[in-house]
């Protein structure tokens, strides 16, 4: 079993910047953010594997860069340009290599106002 703590959301104005982190319990392959706004289901924001091989949302690429620390069992999301459609509460998610089960934070929002 992994654990996810989430760290660093908070309120900013549109063209702002933020950084999220998430720190692990353990090792795990796959780390990743998820955003979910009201309503709306929650959707993969960008993900960072152990080899480091990086995937990204279409409407975030060029504005948000994910990393992680291995030593520290930490990924980041550095959120910079943020608009108000970048709001949401932003879920860490762990994968192992099997994909077969998700492991997920407690969320952190994130607001944007314009």
């Amino acid at each position: 079993q992994v654990q996810l703590v989430e760290s660093g959301g908070g309120l900013v104005q549109a063209g702002g910047s933020l950084r999220l982190s998430c720190a692990a319990s353990g090792s795990i392959f796959s780390l990743g953010w998820y955003r979910q706004a009201p309503g709306k289901q929650r959707t993969l924001v960008a993900a960072i594997t152990w080899g480091y091989s990086t995937n990204y949302a279409e409407s975030v690429k060029g504005r948000f860069t994910i990393s992680r620390d291995k030593a520290k069992n930490t990924v980041y999301l550095q959120m910079n340009s943020l608009k108000p459609e970048d709001t949401g509460v932003y879920y860490c998610n762990g994968r192992p290599a099997s994909g077969l089960f998700d492991y997920w934070g407690q969320g952190t929002q994130v607001t944007v106002s314009s």
